[in-house]
């Protein structure tokens, strides 16, 4: 079930034989969250997402953790596409596109977001299969994979270069979230549907 309102928030939850969430966000926010996952790298990742992009962001989720943080991770994914869908309404006076170039100590990241309504996600930002506490490096790709599919939005995202796994993956989920916090703005210039089909 999810709700929306004018205020440009909306609150998703879902719950399968694997986990159960509750999502919340607020795009005009002021970067202030709680994350509740259970994985301890992975509420680091979003607690930046939220900082970085402006989006107050609240998540409790309670998954299959013995079995491993994947279905938590993409669950989670799915769930923040589908509350930024819900948030955005019809899309009106909104930027529609960002990018963002981030350094990250020897790591370089850009990402580009285009709230297009149509999912496609390139990705190429090599990641060994490295544990990162309780969650395993390529998860990364795997939640920003799932937030392209359920947020009908175009990403692209590029690691220039980098080695150390961590900061590749902090570096991805900052560019993403400044890529969005862009995306997401009105538009001072803006008040209609940023598309010449004039619907997104």
């Amino acid at each position: 079930m999810a709700k929306a309102s004018t205020s440009r928030s909306a609150e998703i939850r879902r719950e399968t034989g694997e986990t159960h969430i509750v999502l919340s966000l607020n795009l005009d926010g002021t970067g202030q969250s709680t994350i509740r996952t259970g994985v301890g790298f992975f509420d680091h990742m979003l607690t930046l997402l939220s900082k970085h992009s402006m989006i107050d962001l609240n998540v409790v989720a309670k998954g299959d953790l013995h079995v491993d943080a994947h279905h938590t991770v993409e669950d989670v994914g799915i769930c923040f596409g589908k509350a930024l869908v819900q948030a955005l309404g019809d899309k009106a006076g909104i930027r529609r596109y960002g990018d963002a170039t981030v350094p990250m100590d020897e790591t370089l990241v850009t990402a580009a977001i285009d709230l297009s309504g149509r999912s496609f996600c390139v990705w190429k930002a090599e990641l060994p299969p490295e544990m990162l506490g309780t969650f395993n490096a390529s998860l990364a790709e795997e939640f920003w994979r799932a937030v392209a599919g359920s947020g009908l939005l175009c990403l692209h995202v590029l690691c220039r270069y980098g080695r150390n796994s961590h900061h590749i993956v902090e570096g991805i989920f900052k560019g993403c979230a400044r890529a969005l916090r862009q995306a997401v703005e009105h538009d001072p210039r803006g008040g209609g549907i940023p598309s010449t089909k004039g619907v997104l």
